[in-house]
């Protein structure tokens, strides 16, 4: 399976911020916004992956990022012309992905639970016949793209921004699509508000009966940094985690020493590339003490 993250938008209800730097490059405690969906990636086994972003920016996720050999994982870049919506990013991905599933990942959307690993897993495993989302329950649906059951509790569609209330369960920013979707991508027509909508493919697989929605629990968190109070929160909720746990959120080293995509020894030549003593150097060190 392909990994594409889009990193791109115009970041503007995050104003100031974001006049000299992708959003995505913001600081969510201790890390840039961006190892956190790349972090999902990694966890699901996806090595193969996909940036995009707007010309000014790609050149910070280079050299953010290189080639992604550092964690074992191969990274490649693309630039976003103009943004016209999230299913754009599939168009824009095509000669990427070729004839393989995917999964996009939204580069503002941070997920974390226990059960994370387990789900990517099972919509990895669904995406040689289905499309796979993730449904989660939020206090403001109006803000998202919901999905609608039927007495059955049959999914049935799915509304962008609905008006009226027709359910609490949200489409969350990742998606995972069977081979093929690229080409669904393209035929699909600008909405109202002028942009490709990723809810337009969602519903294309609904009304085909190839998409599995997957509910999280209610132990999950989903959080999307979109604006300064979303930020402020995201920042306070790892920076509460990693305090009590003592674990990183988000080391995409310990990632990809986990998943066997490096070994101790490629670890410790990357940790001496690095200069500082910064608390998450402190804890790949950790790492290090643990493994040799």
């Amino acid at each position: 399976m392909k990994g594409i993250i889009l990193a791109g938008g115009e970041g503007s209800r995050l104003y100031p911020l974001t006049l000299s730097i992708s959003k995505q490059l913001l600081p969510v405690y201790d890390k840039p916004m961006i190892y956190y969906p790349l972090s999902v990636l990694m966890l699901g086994g996806i090595k193969d992956i996909l940036i995009i972003s707007d010309k000014d920016n790609i050149k910070n996720f280079r050299n953010l990022f290189k080639n992604g050999s550092m964690f074992g994982i191969k990274i490649q870049y693309k630039i976003q012309p103009k943004p016209e919506g999230i299913a754009q990013a599939l168009v824009l991905g095509k000669n990427f992905i070729k004839n393989d599933p995917v999964c996009l990942i939204l580069g503002d959307n941070i997920f974390y639970g226990s059960d994370l690993v387990k789900n990517l897993k099972l919509a990895i495993s669904n995406s040689n016949k289905y499309a796979s989302l993730f449904a989660y329950q939020v206090s403001n649906p109006s803000s998202y793209g919901v999905v609608k059951y039927n007495s059955k509790n049959i999914p049935i569609k799915i509304i962008e921004k609905p008006k009226k209330h027709i359910g609490n369960y949200a489409i969350t920013g990742i998606y995972f699509y069977p081979k093929g979707v690229a080409d669904i991508a393209k035929k699909i027509k600008k909405s109202k508000r002028g942009e490709f909508e990723i809810t337009s493919i969602n519903n294309y697989y609904l009304k085909t009966k190839k998409i599995k929605i997957i509910k999280l629990s209610r132990g999950f968190a989903w959080l999307d940094t979109g604006t300064h109070e979303n930020l402020n929160e995201a920042s306070s909720f790892i920076y509460t985690i990693e305090k009590r746990q003592g674990l990183k959120i988000a080391c995409l080293e310990e990632i990809a020493l986990n998943n066997n995509f490096i070994n101790i020894n490629k670890l410790i030549k990357n940790i001496k590339k690095i200069k500082g003593n910064s608390s998450y150097i402190q804890y790949l060190k950790k790492i290090i003490n643990n493994v040799v």
